[in-house]
Parts: C-alpha cells; structure tokens; sequence
C-alpha cells in the first residue's frame, strides 16, 4: 500500500511540477503585459493572485494524495473511520480554497485601498492559473484513465485499477490532478472573482458605500464558519450503502445552509439595518440547494435517468449513446431555469446589487462543496489501492460504496461549479458596463446593434471550438497512453502472468507530456479572444461576446458534465448486477458509453467554467483600462 501511495504521489507532484512552469512562462509575460498597462503594483497584485491559485491547487493535491492510503487503511477498522478520514482530508482541501480565497482578498483590499484596477489584476492572476490548471487537468486524467481502460478493461479483459496494467497509477494520479487540483483552482478563482465583481457593483452602484463594498468579505466569513460546522456534522450513516452514505453528507451540507442562513440574517440587520439583502442571499443559498440536487436526480443510480441509460444499453453500443446524450441535453432544462428564477428575484429584492449578493452566497459554500468533491477521488484511490495491494474483499466492501457516492458527488459538484460560474459571469458583465458606464458614457447593449449581435455569434462559438480542442486533445493523448500500454503487453514478458512488474512511470511521463502540450492552445482562448473583439470590434461587440460565451457556455457545460455523469453511473448501475450485470452486452455497451462520457464530464465541461469567467475579467480589465485613460477614449 505504501509503495503503491508512493507512486500516485510521485506522478502527482511532476505533474505539477511539470504544469506550473509551463504557467510560470505565460504568467512572466502576462506580468509584464500588466506592468506596462497598468503599472508594476498592478502586476504584482496578478502575480499573487496567481501564486494563490496554484497554492490552493497544490495544497489540495498534496492532501488528497495522501489521504487516499489512509482510508483504504482506515476501511481495516470498519466503514465509520474509512469515511471520516476521506471526508476530513477533503475539507482541509474545502476550507484551504474558501480560506486563503478570502483573506487573499481582504488583505490586498485593505492594501490598494478598494482600488478597481488592483483588485481585478488580483483576480486576472486566479483565473489564468484556474484555466491552466482545469484544462491541463482534465486532459490528464482523461487521457490515463481512456488509455488504460482501452487496453486493460476492454482489449486485454483485465479489471479497473489492476496492478499489470501499465497505465494504472497514472490512471489514479489523473483522479487527482482533475477532481482535487483543477477543482481547487477553478473554485478558488470563482470565490475571487465573485467577491470582486460584487465589490466593485457596490462601489459603482451604491455610491462607493463602504458598507456595500465589505459585505461581500463578511458574507463569506460567516459561511466559513458555517461550513466548518458542516463538516464536523458528517457522521458515520445508519446504513452502510450508498443511499446512507449520500444521506451522511448531506446533513453536512444541510448544517451549513442553515448555519449559514442564520448568521447572514443577524449579519445584514447588523451592517444594513434592513432585512432586504438577507433575502437575495437566501436566494443564491437555495439556489445552491437546487442545482445540487438536479444534478444528483440526472446523474445518481437511484434515479429514472441514469437507469434509463443502463435498460437502453441492453439493446447496444448505439442506444447507449443516443440515451446519454438524450439525458445530458434534458438535465440543462431545470438548473437554468433555478437560476434563471435566481436572478430575477434577487434583481427584484436589491437590483443589480442584490444579484451580487446572491452569487456571492452562492459561492459562499465553496468549502462544504469543494469537501464534498475533494471526498470523491480519495475514496476513488483508496479503493484503487486496496484492489493492487490485494486487500481482503471486506475493505473492498468498504470502499466500494464510498468510491460509489464519490462519483455523484464529483457529477453534483460539477453542476455547482457552473452554476457559480454563470452568477459569476453575469455579476461580471453588470460590473463590465458599469465600469464602462462610469465615466459619463453610457454603452448601449441592445441586440439591435450590429456589433452586439457579431458579439452574440463570436461568444457563442467559443465554448464550442473550446470544447472541441479540449476534446481533441484527450483523444491524442490517450492515443499515446494506449500505444505505451500494448507495448509493454508485447515487449514485457510476464506481466499478465503477475511475474514481471510495468513500467509505470513511462505511462505517467508520458500523458504528463502530452497534457503540458495539449493545454496551451485551448488555455489561451478565453485571453486571446477579447483582447482581438474589444481592440477591433469595441465595446459593444465586447460586451456581445461576454452575453453569447455566458448562454452558449452555461447550457453545453451543464451537457457535458450531467450527461458524463450519467453515462457513467449507467455503466455502475449494471456493474452492481442489473440488467444482466458485467459481461454481457449490456455492459459491454455500457463501458463505450462512459468512455465517450468521460473527456465530456471531467475535461470538455468544467473547463468552460473558467473559460466564461477569464473572459468576464480579461473585458473587465480591458474597460478599467479605457476608463484610466490607457486606452484610446471610447467615441
């Protein structure tokens, strides 16, 4: 167990080794960029934003790491203890994002003064790491875990997370580097990002009110401590299966809505004196509690979707696919429309303002959320390990049903990261025209101009050649996995006898390389794209694209993510002997399924929610830029 722990945690550290000086290269020249535009302070606030990016990834990464062994370890001892350690080592990942997110913030407020200028450079530098890190993540662990899954499960016969497959650590290493550090980043930079742009509304709108500018802060520590509370509410459920466990967690995220909601009432009527904004906090609150749950009927083998996929998989390849893709396109229906509802009642309860609010209390349990999230690829690696260190069937009892729940947890959390990055974008975009409008100027958006509409179309494409490249690239770089696997299965005498080890360090280079490479074209996109429409179309055509990523982006996320989901869960589902159980066409149908599904629901759909929100802050800089007078003046 110990040796194996040490191979994830070895592919896991070169891996962001490996990433972080690619992202260093492009940071050095965006800090110069910056420097330049905005002067050298401004810099050095992106600068840090970035350093906190990658620490609240690399953080998150280190723990998971480790914590995977310690609770296949901790399944010796019964399924309470097996359970506390993988819920305990994801909130240190949960409340490390929220907390250093927050005092990153506070402190450079304080600092530059509110400054508008700084504070978005501090979150330019979160959301370019947060792009590079999703992106490149995604990439990774689809391209080890379709690589290994080709050639072991489906060429050579072999089980998942068998030791003589070649690809099989760096399949577990690819849990991490997606679920945990791209999580991390793009969650932490969400958090930034929101409480910056419901700052900035509040200056702008609310006559630089000191009051409205710090709320957003006080907003979120009240939900830290909440979140806390959460965690520690967690307990070992009556039932030891998956409805138990899902239950047991819940009530942690239950403990903190409640909390939460409590805390934030006191704490409007302390700084407002007025109950008004309490109620467009407790829409993004509840907001939060409808996408987590939609996602969790699409994606859960309790529900009709999910089952509807397997019974269509008795029929072949084919009716697997047109039903997950059928339930993917279905399931982006009802959270739009919860947000959509979101919106216009926090709109009606404080304006613009209090749409901010509301995003920000959505964002504001970022850390019970990312525990939940953090939970999955370590019960996903513990129990990856106890089936290659060949640990009795009674762990595997264990941490079978806890790597179960850990896959819904991973689908709903997903729909919670879209979620927060539409509010986001849209608290963004309000923040963009007001930042434009404040200077006496008002920038007209209306759909009837020429320039908006280009912007529409142009914003709309982006998601889609996004998806496309991210997608390409899994599909080249699991092509390289699964050449490196038939090798060592030709070349390497002994290894389906169990008398001669893999190599699996090749493995790990190599979709490490692969990943470093296929992210940067993909990464540059949402930074490219409004720099070229906002110098060569303008402002309008600017704030176009921003509307038309935001639509486009929202609904083929949701797609992506929920239809992977799934798509997998279906394959679970028969696995657990339904519909004929493993081996038979069903199955069989199954695994093609939950093989198209994975680069859609780990690579292709979190990483557009980045995507809409480096976009968001690139146009926001681009506009504090023409209102400093950088630019030339808007005619």
């Amino acid at each position: 167990m110990v040796s194996i722990a040490k191979g994830i945690q070895d592919g896991a550290m070169a891996y962001l080794r490996r990433q972080y000086t690619v992202i260093a290269g492009v940071a050095v020249i965006v800090f110069l960029i910056i420097g330049l535009a905005l002067g050298w302070s401004g810099a050095v606030y992106f600068l840090v934003g970035a350093i906190l990016s990658g620490v609240a990834g690399f953080i998150g990464m280190n723990v998971s790491v480790r914590s995977n062994v310690r609770t296949a370890e901790a399944a010796r001892s019964g399924f309470g203890a097996a359970l506390n350690v993988a819920v305990r080592g994801g909130a240190v990942t949960g409340l490390m994002v929220v907390g250093i997110a927050l005092l990153g913030v506070t402190v450079l407020t304080a600092i530059s003064g509110g400054s508008p200028q700084h504070i978005i450079a501090f979150g330019f530098g979160a959301s370019l790491i947060s792009i590079f890190a999703r992106v490149g993540g995604g990439i990774y662990t689809k391209a080890a875990d379709v690589g290994a899954d080709l050639v072991g499960k489906v060429e050579a016969g072999i089980p998942e997370d068998d030791p003589r497959n070649p690809a099989v650590i760096a399949d577990n290493v690819g849990d991490n580097v997606g679920d945990t550090a791209g999580m991390a980043a793009d969650l932490f930079e969400t958090y930034v990002v929101t409480t910056i742009a419901t700052m900035l509304l509040g200056a702008l709108l609310l006559h630089g009110s000191s009051k409205a500018i710090i709320f957003p802060l006080e907003l979120g520590a009240v939900s830290v401590i909440a979140s806390i509370v959460g965690v520690f509410a967690i307990r070992q459920p009556r039932k030891s299966d998956a409805n138990g466990i899902m239950s047991s967690l819940y009530t942690g995220m239950w403990v903190t809505v409640i909390l939460s909601l409590i805390g934030l009432y006191f704490l409007v009527q302390s700084v407002f004196h007025s109950p008004t904004y309490f109620f467009a906090a407790a829409v993004g609150i509840l907001v939060t509690v409808a996408i987590m749950y939609i996602t969790d009927y699409y994606t859960s083998t309790r529900w009709g979707p999910v089952q509807g996929i397997a019974r269509a998989s008795v029929t072949g390849h084919a009716t697997n696919i047109i039903a997950g893709l059928a339930v993917g396109m279905k399931s982006t229906a009802l959270p739009v429309l919860a947000i959509g509802v979101g919106i216009l009642v926090s709109y009606a309860i404080g304006g613009l303002y209090g749409v901010g609010v509301a995003a920000m209390s959505l964002v504001s349990l970022t850390g019970i959320i990312v525990t939940l999230d953090a939970y999955g690829p370590i019960t996903d690696n513990a129990g990856g390990i106890a089936e290659m260190a060949d640990l009795p069937h009674e762990v595997r009892a264990i941490t079978d049903p806890l790597d179960a729940v850990g896959n819904t947890t991973k689908a709903v959390t997903k729909g919670y990261a879209i979620a927060s990055a539409a509010l986001a974008a849209i608290v963004l975009f309000a923040s963009f025209s007001q930042e434009l409008s404040s200077g006496g100027k008002v920038i007209d958006f209306n759909i009837d101009q020429p320039a908006v509409l280009v912007g529409l179309f142009l914003g709309g494409i982006l998601p889609l050649l996004f998806g496309s490249l991210a997608m390409e690239a899994v599909g080249r770089a699991a092509g390289a996995v699964v050449e490196e696997v038939r090798r060592q299965f030709r070349e390497v005498k002994g290894i389906m006898e169990g008398t001669a080890q893999p190599d699996y360090r090749q493995a790990v280079d190599i979709v490490t390389r692969s990943a470093q490479k296929e992210m940067v074209v993909p990464a540059l996109i949402p930074v490219v794209a409004p720099i070229i429409v906002g110098f060569v179309l303008g402002p309008q055509a600017l704030g176009g694209m921003i509307i038309g990523a935001v639509v486009v982006g929202l609904f083929l996320a949701i797609q992506m993510t929920t239809g992977g989901g799934a798509w997998d869960n279906a394959k679970k589902f028969i696995e657990e002997g339904n519909f004929g159980g493993k081996g038979t066409i069903a199955h069989q149908a199954a695994v093609t399924g939950d093989t198209v599904g994975d680069p859609y629901k780990d690579t292709a759909g979190p990483a557009i929610n980045p995507m809409l929100k480096v976009i968001n802050i690139v146009s926001l800089l681009i506009a504090s830029m023409v209102m400093s007078g950088w630019l030339i003046h808007i005619k």
